[in-house]
């Protein structure tokens, strides 16, 4: 493989797939945030105009403070802003990697650039399975303790 064909088809890909999938999670995580700021901001004035003949309103309440329950649980398990952030990053840092060997400046100013860089893109593409990896083996031996 070429340089220009691993760019091209491993690092570009790459970047272009943490690119969407940052903006994807940022997306929703703000959606999600909105609305539970909104529907939480609103209960409290919803409750002062409660009396005992506004049983709709007393639903629309108990609705809104279930819909704030959920929302706040979707985004702690889907993770969006953590994903975001985390996307973010890989992406930004990949681009930086591939300018740096575009340039040729350290690290690739010295022999083999291009197996430096397969090396350093590699690396940062499987640290995201490390980290799976090491959040879940704990668990799992916990699991097998109990």
């Amino acid at each position: 493989m070429t340089p220009e064909e691993y760019i091209h088809d491993r690092l570009d890909d790459q970047i272009t797939w943490y690119d969407q999938k940052s903006a994807w999670n940022q997306k929703w995580f703000k959606r999600f945030r909105v609305v539970e700021i909104l529907f939480s901001t609103t209960i409290p004035f919803l409750v002062s105009q409660v009396t005992e003949d506004t049983t709709i309103l007393k639903s629309i309440v108990g609705g809104m403070g279930v819909c704030v329950a959920v929302l706040s649980g979707l985004i702690t398990l889907y993770k969006f802003h953590e994903n975001w952030i985390e996307y973010r990053t890989t992406a930004e840092t990949l681009k930086h990697e591939k300018y740096l060997y575009l340039t040729t400046v350290t690290p690739y100013d010295r022999d083999s650039p291009f197996q430096e860089l397969v090396n350093r893109v590699e690396s940062l593409i499987s640290r995201e399975n490390t980290t799976w990896a090491c959040t879940i083996k704990p668990k799992e031996k916990e699991k097998d303790k109990v």
